[in-house]
């Protein structure tokens, strides 16, 4: 191993878990709120090629939460899911609805944009995730 490659190795130990943290922090809130599951997803995707860079697709790929396909589809349904409950109270599909539920003292606005942010979140670190890996893996056999 290089010492640049040493180097890049050391520096992700702490700059992937950064990542996904802020990642998921931009999922929360967003740039505008509520939420931001698009450029959060972006974020965690750019952790997982950088992982993906350091210490190979594999590793990289055994710290998604799911395998790039199925995390991808999860996000899409989670994302279709969250229409469903306007269907039900009589509006049309995708309106989005608000609860407050009770946490202990406080009561903490609930809502299906929150579940379609999770889903965008998911299917774009899904999709682009696992095929900035497959990239990467491309030219780490043609090193070989």
């Amino acid at each position: 191993m290089t010492s640049r490659a040493l180097l890049l190795d050391v520096v992700v130990r702490g700059l992937h878990p950064f990542m996904i943290f802020v990642s998921v922090m931009l999922l929360l809130r967003g740039h505008d709120a509520p939420g931001g599951g698009f450029i959060g997803g972006l974020v965690a995707v750019a952790a997982t090629a950088l992982l993906t860079v350091a210490r190979g697709h594999r590793q990289a790929l055994a710290r998604l939460p799911l395998a790039p396909v199925p995390l991808a589809a999860l996000g899409a349904l989670l994302s279709l899911g969250s229409g469903v409950p306007a269907l039900w109270v009589g509006e049309p599909f995708l309106t989005h609805l608000w609860v407050e539920a009770p946490v202990g003292p406080w009561l903490v606005p609930l809502s299906t944009v929150h579940l379609f942010d999770v889903g965008v979140y998911a299917t774009v670190w899904g999709a682009l995730g696992g095929l900035a890996a497959a990239i990467i893996a491309v030219d780490e056999e043609g090193a070989a």
